[in-house]
């Protein structure tokens, strides 16, 4: 895809997203694995993200709520491929089972509003952090991302923060194409990793903000 297109500035890809609970859902994260690769990819590798593309997606398709009443809104944390494009990647799917990848309406209001941002000047974001600890739907990262001037780059989930060591942590924070200042972290959604992850934070040498 960089060959194909190598005037892109970055890739989105519409995607349908499966979830054992069913439940209808509009999700959106950056790609990449931090250990193994069961989804495509690279293993322990993280794509570039885009934090204000991200951010301005989340922001736009939660205004337009009232066109998909019956779906959930919310990010995921970074997972699957793939992760070594040249360009900042985003995916933005549909869920979570066939009745919902077939439902034109929502698909339509998806596209609406990813065209309705990319049409005007996308701006950075002002504070940007990478992500640990927490659910694969981090509610509170997804919060942080509606009611601060936080953009987000990859995301850890508790159930990845065994993969995460120094030079992972260097691959997220240097993966974004906006500056990474912040790192955010769950501090109750760390598990037995809490001292170890919180000591690595420090030794980064960012600040840490804690939600």
């Amino acid at each position: 895809m960089d060959e194909v297109y190598p005037d892109a500035s970055s890739f989105i890809f519409l995607s349908k997203h499966r979830s054992d609970s069913k439940i209808p859902t509009l999700t959106c994260h950056c790609t990449g694995n931090f250990a193994d690769n069961p989804y495509g990819g690279n293993p322990r590798e993280i794509a570039i993200s885009y934090p204000g593309l991200q951010k301005a997606y989340l922001k736009a398709i939660t205004a337009a709520r009232h066109r998909v009443p019956k779906y959930d809104i919310v990010i995921e944390a970074t997972h699957h491929g793939p992760t070594s494009l040249k360009k900042p990647v985003l995916f933005v799917e549909l869920g979570s089972t066939e009745e919902q990848w077939a439902d034109r309406h929502t698909a339509s209001v998806m596209c609406e509003t990813l065209l309705g941002i990319l049409g005007n000047s996308l701006e950075r974001c002002k504070m940007v952090g990478i992500a640990l600890g927490g659910t694969h739907y981090p509610t509170k990262f997804n919060k942080l991302l509606l009611e601060s001037e936080f953009g987000l780059a990859a995301v850890a989930s508790k159930h990845n923060l065994e993969a995460i060591n120094e030079q992972m942590l260097n691959q997220m924070i240097e993966k974004s194409v906006e500056k990474v200042t912040h790192i955010i972290v769950d501090s109750k959604g760390l598990g037995n990793h809490k001292e170890r992850i919180l000591n690595m934070a420090e030794e980064a040498g960012l600040e840490i903000h804690k939600v």
